[in-house]
């Protein structure tokens, strides 16, 4: 959803949705203060990952949606309800846009499917073909009269 680098890399077989840092190492390379990271946590607008003893874990998306709260807070002007609403429109927007990518595929798949299937049916009358003698024949309707 927003773009950051890490200078100093992530650990090894980590990704960007990986949570690995802790709330002052988060905080750090948010820019906030670790508070303010709790605050966004209570209020929904980055949800960290959890410790099984409870521990908040960051991943570098966490810490790039932090960024953009704090940019959209301090450059836009808008308010922390406001921050929540686009957050889960644009989660919103990436679902559908992955749905749409996912039935693009599908759709492709099922015409693909489709093509060969009826280039099948048309092998095979090729092959059922057979002569017919025809017969000049012409044959007037014609339709009755009420009355």
């Amino acid at each position: 959803m927003f773009g950051s680098g890490f200078p100093g890399g992530l650990p090894h077989g980590a990704d960007e949705d990986t949570p690995v840092f802790v709330i002052s190492v988060a905080a750090q390379l948010s820019g906030l203060h670790a508070q303010t990271l709790r605050s966004y946590d209570r209020l929904g607008l980055v949800s960290p990952g959890r410790t099984s003893g409870g521990g908040r874990r960051y991943s570098m998306r966490d810490i790039a949606l932090l960024r953009e709260v704090q940019r959209l807070s301090q450059e836009e002007g808008v308010n922390l309800a406001g921050i929540k609403r686009i957050i889960e429109l644009e989660n919103q927007v990436e679902a559908l846009q992955h749905r749409v990518r996912e039935l693009t595929e599908e759709l492709a798949t099922a015409y693909a499917a489709a093509e060969q299937a009826a280039a099948a049916v048309h092998a095979s009358y090729r092959k059922d073909l057979v002569p017919v003698r025809t017969q000049n024949a012409l044959v007037v309707w014609k339709p009755r009269r009420r009355g």
